[in-house]
């Protein structure tokens, strides 16, 4: 748990909408993806974007660098190579600026976000292969981000493990519009029961991310109970949310790009922010519609509380 209100890390935000702001190109399937493949100045332009707002931990934009999204064909020819300019490309923006900037490498769901009843675990450690290989000599830690169950994520940390660097598992949670009750994954797994076996697992931190802001509270205090019955005491724990509107759990993902709330600008969405440290986050960052404005607020309000 951070110790003081301004004791903690700050994550990058959401790469997809910053990219299609910038003006690269940008449709779907390929989202992210597509700027790393024809236009990889505008990922360069997003991380310096990011690191001169503040971010401590800028993350590669290898989200939709699997095959449901840039094709079968184009990863098995070319995945690896384009892990490697993610990679690459992260690096040398955290290199070039100011103070102690990280790369995280992203891991992402490799068969469709949000869809745990989709994941193919004879087919995951190939993809995670050249995902890994090329991301490897860029990062500082591995992000894996946006798993929906704990098959796929212990999966992935499998896939890392031997790498000797933190790995960051961010799960994503069950947050349709009117949702009540316990904090749960997409799958329907109680986060105390997937942090604890992610923790057993060797992950050095458990985060939340592509979900509603509403639902991170309870998940960070129930993961925080369940690292304490671990006991261990260096994992750390995060959030970054999203600024979708809330949708039903039967739309399809994908099938459109999702509306943007206009309730979160960088005031409002820093009001979480500063209840999830509160409640014992240690890193905090955002996701799909957090803009480099959102993390300059963020890194400006930690700037100016005291410390303790």
């Amino acid at each position: 748990m951070a110790e003081h209100l301004n004791d903690f890390t700050i994550l990058d935000g959401g790469m997809g909408r910053l990219l299609e702001r910038l003006g690269a190109p940008f449709r779907l399937p390929e989202w992210s993806a597509l700027s790393l493949i024809e236009a990889p100045d505008f990922v360069t332009k997003a991380h310096t974007a990011f690191a001169g707002s503040g971010a401590d931990i800028i993350t590669t934009n290898s989200y939709g660098l699997v095959p449901h999204m840039i094709g079968r064909e184009r990863f098995e020819k070319e995945g690896r190579a384009l892990a490697d300019r993610a990679g690459r490309i992260a690096r040398e923006v955290a290199d070039q600026a100011p103070g102690d900037v990280r790369v995280a490498g992203s891991l992402p769901p490799l068969f469709e976000s949000y869809r745990p009843g989709n994941f193919k675990p004879d087919e995951a450690p190939h993809i995670l292969e050249s995902l890994v290989a090329g991301l490897a000599p860029h990062v500082d830690l591995w992000l894996i981000e946006t798993q929906s169950s704990t098959a796929e994520a212990l999966t992935a940390l499998a896939a890392v493990r031997t790498s000797r660097l933190p790995i960051f598992v961010s799960y994503t949670l069950k947050d349709e519009d009117g949702r009540a009750g316990p904090p749960e994954l997409r799958s329907g797994e109680p986060v105390a029961d997937a942090v604890a076996a992610t923790v057993e697992a060797g992950a050095s931190g458990i985060l939340f991310n592509c979900s509603q802001p509403e639902v991170m509270g309870e998940a960070v205090v129930a993961a925080r109970k369940a690292i304490a019955a671990s006991g261990n005491r260096k994992v750390e724990l995060g959030v970054y949310a999203n600024a979708f509107l809330p949708e039903p759990p039967s739309d399809t993902p994908y099938a459109g790009i999702s509306e943007i709330r206009n309730d979160l600008d960088p005031e409002n969405y820093l009001k979480w922010v500063r209840l999830w440290v509160e409640q014992g986050a240690t890193i905090v960052g955002g996701c799909c519609g957090i803009g480099p404005e959102h993390i300059a607020a963020i890194k400006a309000s930690r700037d100016t509380v005291p410390a303790a």
